[in-house]
């Protein structure tokens, strides 16, 4: 098993929730995002994120609008929409559900008391 293919594996998994969680704190553009994830060790590339963020848009979990920049061209800020919001929540109940499966098997707290003979 090669342990960076599924470190980057996961990574890919929760990115899309990652993107949401940044942008439920403040509307964003994309330079900004992917600095939030790199400094957090999510590494990731325009060519990544991009894709996600139009998907995440035409799924109605983000609007967009553009505003000037004090330097260079207008950005693109892109905030979490009320289905967004609705779908992080969602995921934020996924995610700790998912922390305490795992936590259990890698410490064995599943709380089996017995096991049952495969017939």
């Amino acid at each position: 098993m090669d342990a960076d293919n599924v470190k980057a594996q996961m990574r890919k998994g929760i990115l899309e929730y990652c993107i949401l969680s940044i942008l439920s704190r403040e509307d964003s553009y994309a330079p900004k995002i992917i600095a939030e994830l790199k400094a957090a060790k999510m590494i990731v590339v325009e060519g990544t994120l991009y894709p996600i963020l139009t998907r995440q848009k035409n799924q109605g979990l983000l609007t967009y609008r553009w505003e000037e920049s004090p330097q260079g061209p207008p950005r693109k800020y892109y905030s979490l929409s009320d289905e967004g919001r609705r779908t992080l929540a969602q995921l934020d109940e996924s995610w700790e559900e998912l922390v305490e499966q795992v936590h259990a098997i890698r410490h064995g707290n599943s709380n089996i008391t017995t096991v049952e003979p495969i017939e």
